[in-house]
């Protein structure tokens, strides 16, 4: 393996989940190196990408469908915050895990279907039809949660939706 693949797939290994982007960012080559350097990885299975939502992410190989669905989905600021809040306070209402987490009710439902459809979280319904929210696998969850590194350019996105949720409720 060449310096450069080499560089590639230790950046890979380090940030799973990266998207082609940071990756780009991350390795400080021109976007047709990492492309072509890219392929080769792809092609020895030194590396194996993921599609999700428009973006291309990059994981070392160990990582399976649910791990590296999982772990694109947590490596946005506010998606994650969702996640940790229930890992920390348990089942929860829906008004309650907005309120707490500063948050459009709108924003949290945006994250929770894109959770409950690649099941990181599940809706229970009790008497009266009262809607809690719980983490599927709470402890693979929690590692992967650990392994989400949301870039700046997550936050200040994740951010200014907040930001926006606000001036919007006033």
């Amino acid at each position: 393996m060449t310096d450069t693949r080499a560089t590639i797939a230790d950046s890979i290994r380090t940030h799973p989940g990266i998207h082609f982007n940071e990756l780009v960012e991350s390795v400080g080559l021109a976007t047709g190196q990492v492309q072509y350097h890219l392929k080769g990885l792809l092609s020895d299975e030194v590396v194996v990408e993921e599609q999700l939502y428009g973006r291309t992410h990059y994981y070392p190989p160990e990582y399976d469908q649910w791990d590296r669905e999982a772990l694109a989905l947590l490596q946005r600021e506010t998606a994650g915050d969702v996640v940790a809040y229930l890992l920390t306070n348990g089942p929860t209402r829906p008004a309650t895990v907005a309120e707490d987490l500063d948050i459009a009710r709108s924003t949290l439902e945006w994250h929770l279907d894109r959770h409950i459809e690649h099941g990181l979280v599940r809706k229970d319904r009790e008497q009266g039809n009262r809607v809690t929210l719980t983490v599927v696998n709470a402890e693979q969850t929690l590692e992967l949660l650990r392994d989400a590194d949301p870039s700046l350019r997550h936050r200040l996105v994740d951010r200014f939706t907040r930001l926006v949720d606000r001036l919007l409720s006033v």
